[in-house]
Order: C-alpha cells, then sequence, then structure tokens
C-alpha cells in the first residue's frame, strides 16, 4: 500500500502524537476494522485478512472511494458506529431510544469519550475473536482468571479452578470465597459464536448443576448472547444466577486489564479553581 501511494519514507515513518505508532499502521489498521465491521473483510488468524463475498461485490461495483460515508450504506457498520458513541447521560430505557447526537454537535470532552468508546468497541471485538480462536480450555480458563481479577476469592491463593471435564455435571469452574470453601461460585462457561443464543433450557441445566452440588450461586458466561426467556428464568429463579454475554463479557476484560495492555495514557485536565482563589 505504501508503494501504491507512493509514500515517502518520511511519509512511512511519521508518528503519531502519542510516538508510539507510526501514523501509516494506524490508518491502515483502522481502516482493516472499518472494512471489516461493514462486511467487507474478516480475519482468519492472527494478523491474516480475507475479503469477503460483500466485498467482492463492491470491488466489482468499481466505487470511486470507500470511506465511512460509503460504508454507512451497511447495516452493521451504522450498528458499530453507534455503539462507539458516548450520551451525555446514562442511558434509561426510554432514554436509549433518544438519537444520539452527531458529532459536530458534541462538545470535545464528549466527542473524546466517544473516541475512546469506539476503540473499545473495536478492542471488544478483537478480545472475541481471539477467544472463539483459541482452544476451548482456554475459554473456562479465561473466566476463571476474570472473576478472580474482579475481586472474587478474595486473597486466598489457589481460590479458583477449573474442574470442566467430561461427568462435571455442567460446572466448569469453581471460586472459593472462603479458606474452607463454605461459600462457592460456580460457573459455566460456554464458548458460542456471536450468531449462536444460549436459550433458557441451557440456563434450567445449569440451575439443576447447581442444585446438585448445592450450590446457591452461580455465573453463565458466554461470548455470544442470551435469549429473553433465558434472562427471564435467570431473573425468577431461587438461585443467583448471573449471566454474562459476549459484549459484557469484553467490557469486563478491558475493565479489568484480562487479556489487554495498557499503550497509552492521555490526561484530561481542567484549571485548579482553588490555586487562583485570594488569599
Amino acid at each position: 500500500m505504501a508503494r501504491d501511494f507512493k509514500l515517502t519514507e518520511e511519509e512511512r515513518q511519521q508518528l503519531l502524537p502519542s510516538g508510539k505508532q507510526t501514523t501509516f499502521a494506524n490508518r491502515v489498521h483502522w481502516a482493516k476494522t472499518y472494512l471489516g465491521q461493514a462486511g467487507l473483510l474478516e480475519a482468519t488468524k492472527h494478523a491474516h485478512f480475507r475479503i469477503t463475498d460483500r466485498g467482492r461485490k463492491v470491488l466489482a461495483e468499481s466505487p470511486l472511494r470507500i470511506d465511512n460515508e460509503y460504508l454507512s450504506q451497511f447495516a452493521e457498520f451504522i450498528r458499530f458506529r453507534e455503539r462507539g458513541r458516548v450520551p451525555e447521560k446514562p442511558l434509561s430505557a426510554q432514554a436509549a431510544e433518544i438519537p444520539v447526537a452527531p458529532l459536530q454537535a458534541q462538545t470535545p470532552d464528549e466527542l473524546l469519550r466517544s473516541t475512546v468508546k469506539q476503540i473499545e468497541t473495536v478492542l471488544g471485538k478483537e478480545l472475541l475473536d481471539r477467544i472463539l480462536a483459541a482452544p476451548p480450555t482456554f475459554f473456562e480458563c479465561l473466566i476463571v482468571k476474570l472473576l478472580l481479577a474482579m475481586g472474587y476469592g478474595g486473597s486466598q491463593e489457589n481460590s479458583g479452578r477449573i474442574v470442566g471435564q467430561s461427568g462435571d455435571g455442567g460446572i466448569d469452574g469453581i471460586i472459593d470465597q472462603d479458606a474452607l470453601g463454605l461459600d462457592r461460585v460456580y460457573i459455566q462457561a460456554k464458548r458460542y459464536a456471536i450468531e449462536s443464543a444460549v436459550s433458557e433450557p441451557e440456563i434450567r441445566a445449569f440451575s439443576g448443576s447447581l442444585g446438585a452440588a448445592k450450590a446457591n450461586k452461580g455465573v453463565f458466561v458466554t461470548t455470544s448472547y442470551f435469549t429473553q426467556p433465558a434472562r427471564s428464568f435467570a431473573e425468577r429463579h431461587p438461585f443467583r444466577i448471573v449471566l454474562i454475554d459476549g459484549e459484557q463479557l469484553a467490557t469486563l476484560m478491558i475493565r479489568h486489564n484480562v487479556g489487554v495492555r495498557i499503550d497509552d495514557t492521555l490526561y484530561l485536565k481542567r484549571v485548579e479553581e482553588d490555586f487562583f482563589l485570594d488569599e
């Protein structure tokens, strides 16, 4: 691409303000991300991409320019961009239906947060893709590590463990909340394709496993999503069953630094009013 666009060596080596990545590499990364979100490219494995049938159709039409405006014809891309927008206030059920203000109407603070949210949306999608490409046992270990990172298990050593084997009764992991194991959190982890929902029978089976283990709390985690009947069953069940879908899983991994690292730190500063008060 650098050759095709006849970039000079100086242009190739130009760095972002952070000084940690070249502008060229950053633009290529986002181009691949946007094309992937629009369904024109798909990632086959780490650092490998393949054009989709939709992508071939787009090329056959020979568009003059493929940019964000062009990609906005695809519903998947619109949903991706909307997930990256940050409203001024937390959304209620009613407020969720209110259109988000366009970028040009946002303040600098709102624009900054929208940008961070969009970056985290892309990162979350990449995390789920990597989980789906990993061996099945990796997912079970990941969930135990995540819950430990969130503070479950306290300061005890070896408070979390994997038990998922044949005949495990639907339990993939256990976290002991105390030294004697009197208070335990039971885990089931289902690594499903994004479009394959977890239904009520699976939650019902998990509740049966909790009953067999004489437990009253459990966490069911999936890389996909839960049907509404599945969520309703978990809410009305006498046992405490927490459901974590793929989107929430990625959010928790980012928040608790599991499978991610801090690439850069930006500080948003304001005037310290007390500094300028008259004595």
